[in-house]
């Protein structure tokens, strides 16, 4: 059973799209579930997340761990957005069923993927990020979804 804040974000996702001149775009996916998620962010010069939008391809839990994610890390710094965990996510959500955790590990993943992007093309090392999986179920011990 899914919460009402899941619900809300999956009917009426917030930030759905593409920016134009992102600053980092990450892209990362599950191969087990099939869910794929793109994060694009727009950072200024300050270091400070503006925009945060998302394309995902997947179930209604991604869409909805998608939806929420933008809105935590817009307005945050850099080594803000660093500290939105799935944890946080699922509790910014009122929680997730156990099948659907992987859902919030894609979507910081995904925040992480495009900081990843973002720093590898301003040429700079974010303190406390490591390269992001590009499937987030490397390393998972096999479950069933």
């Amino acid at each position: 059973m899914y919460s009402e804040k899941v619900m809300d974000h999956f009917n009426n996702p917030r930030n759905v799209g593409e920016i134009e001149d992102a600053s980092g775009v990450g892209t990362v996916g599950n191969a087990k579930c099939g869910d794929i998620m793109r994060m694009y962010l727009k950072i200024d010069d300050n270091g400070v997340i503006q925009e945060a939008k998302f394309k995902t391809f997947g179930c209604g839990a991604a869409v909805a761990t998608s939806s929420i994610s933008t809105e935590m890390v817009t307005g945050k710094t850099i080594q803000e957005a660093l500290e939105v965990t799935n944890k946080a996510v699922m509790e910014a959500l009122d929680g997730l069923p156990p099948v659907k955790v992987h859902c919030s590990l894609l979507a910081e993943e995904a925040i992480h993927a495009a900081l990843w992007d973002y720093a590898e093309k301003n040429g700079i090392k974010i303190e406390g990020l490591e390269k992001p999986k590009a499937d987030i179920s490397e390393g998972e011990e096999e479950e069933d979804y």
